[in-house]
């Protein structure tokens, strides 16, 4: 019922009292003045009469044969149907222990008998008036309710458009900045490739003709063992010998050293994987040396000794089935958090003796079951506290220096190994003691509904 229905509305009133003439008396009363009135002459009747039709208003007479007004009363407070109807009792009594009694079990108001119209008319009316505004109370805190709940609503439809809108603009940028490095990638490979395959290939006849040549040099100091004074002083400027042992051993690093270089061109395809954008099954390890060799400069000083020890513990796994790229992608962005990590000023403050730790990451690789395998990478840096750990997978998210850090590298990860994949990125840590990025995923992405039925078997060191 609206505002307007309960201004328009008639009350119905139940009045009850077991002696005719009061009950004629308060019904003509009543009547004449607009409302709608029922009138029984017992507690019985009384309380069927109201269970059946629920009046505004009952007028309820104490003395009575059988059941008391009181105990009426009582028995409509009990009722769910009829606890809400406000109880004006009548009585002859005008002892104050009969009103407490009266207020005691339930009523709203005391009318004493012989009745006067103008009290009646009044107490009457301010009792309909207190539940019309009881029942609009009601009805605004309704509606207050229905406005918060849709404010609520939309509240949560802007939270989760906002991060939609994040997750949109950080797949935007990183497919930009991954796209862009892919490109430097494919043509630094590209161009590396052709001159060391130029070197490469004429290594072998260089070897060819230096031995011929070192071999003519030998025939002729065979058959001319008196050379003129020239070729003396030549022969001793250059040191012929020391040129014949030499030689092979240059030509021998050359070719390691081009080995090297077409294993790092090789290296970076592997990383980039731009000729392989669909699902393809592939050796996970590959990625993780790819992205270790990338990093390698990293991982040493400038003397080329190693700063950061790396421990790798790769278990046989068969060939799994995900975008290989994109994979390399996590390991890169989880690998460069976990380097500085530790190299970060206050990774080692606290470490000021000999016994120091060697700053450390472990890759451990775990096949947990017939469609899952595991890559846990680990740190034994200063640790992640609750609150950042609570946090690390947002976009934007970032501990570092303002400029230094956009907060996206964990948050793409995340969306690809769940997102992409149907795997999970959790992290473990504990502060002062290192992290662990667990990365689980699917063997074959395609069943990967099967796999939340598989508790994970690799609890994290």
């Amino acid at each position: 019922m609206n505002s307007q229905q309960l201004e328009s509305h008639v009350a119905n009133l139940l009045v009850v009292d077991d002696t005719p003439d009061n009950l004629r008396l308060l019904s003509t009363m009543l009547s004449n003045k607009g409302y709608k009135v029922r009138g029984v002459i017992n507690g019985e009747m009384a309380l069927k009469a109201a269970r059946s039709t629920p009046p505004d208003l009952i007028l309820l007479d104490i003395t009575m044969p059988q059941m008391n007004g009181y105990e009426v009363c009582q028995h409509l407070k009990a009722d769910g149907r009829t606890s809400g109807i406000p109880v004006i009792f009548l009585s002859a009594l005008d002892q104050v222990l009969d009103k407490v009694t009266a207020f005691a079990v339930g009523g709203v108001d005391y009318i004493t008998k012989p009745f006067h119209l103008e009290e009646v008319l009044a107490r009457v009316e301010n009792q309909l008036t207190l539940q019309r505004l009881q029942k609009k109370l009601h009805e605004q805190n309704a509606r207050l309710q229905e406005s918060e709940a849709k404010e609520r609503e939309k509240s949560q439809q802007l939270e989760q458009a906002l991060q939609q809108l994040q997750n949109a603009q950080t797949q935007l940028i990183q497919s930009e900045k991954m796209s862009s490095l892919g490109n430097v990638v494919a043509g630094v490979a590209h161009e590396i490739n052709n001159p060391i395959s130029f070197i490469k290939g004429n290594l072998s006849p260089v070897t060819e003709y230096t031995q011929d040549l070192l071999k003519l040099v030998q025939l002729y100091a065979e058959d001319f063992p008196n050379p003129t004074a020239a070729i003396q002083e030549q022969l001793e400027a250059m040191d012929l010998t020391f040129l014949r042992n030499d030689l092979p051993k240059l030509i021998a690093s050359m070719r390691i050293g081009a080995d090297r270089i077409g294993e790092i061109v090789q290296s970076l395809r592997n990383f980039s994987r731009l000729d392989e954008s669909d699902l393809k099954a592939v050796d996970i390890h590959e990625g993780l040396e790819s992205t270790l060799m990338i990093l390698q400069h990293r991982l040493q000083d400038e003397a080329d000794q190693t700063i950061i020890k790396v421990v790798k513990e790769y278990e046989d796994l068969p060939k799994i089935e995900c975008f290989a790229g994109r994979m390399n992608q996590v390991f890169m962005n989880i690998l460069t958090n976990a380097i500085e990590a530790l190299q970060s000023p206050k990774s080692w403050a606290n470490d000021l003796d000999n016994s120091s730790p060697i700053p450390t990451i472990s890759i451990c690789t775990k096949l947990l079951s017939d469609f899952q395998v595991g890559i846990y990478i680990t740190d034994n840096g200063p640790g992640i506290t609750e609150e950042v750990k609570s946090r690390i997978f947002e976009p934007f998210f970032t501990t570092k220096e303002v400029g230094k850090g956009k907060g996206l590298g964990l948050s793409i990860s995340y969306t690809i190994v769940v997102g992409e994949h149907g795997g999970q990125l959790r992290c473990f840590s504990v502060p002062t003691q290192g992290a662990t990025l667990a990365i689980e995923i699917p063997i074959h992405p395609l069943k990967n509904v099967f796999l939340k039925k598989i508790g994970s078997g690799y609890k994290p060191h």
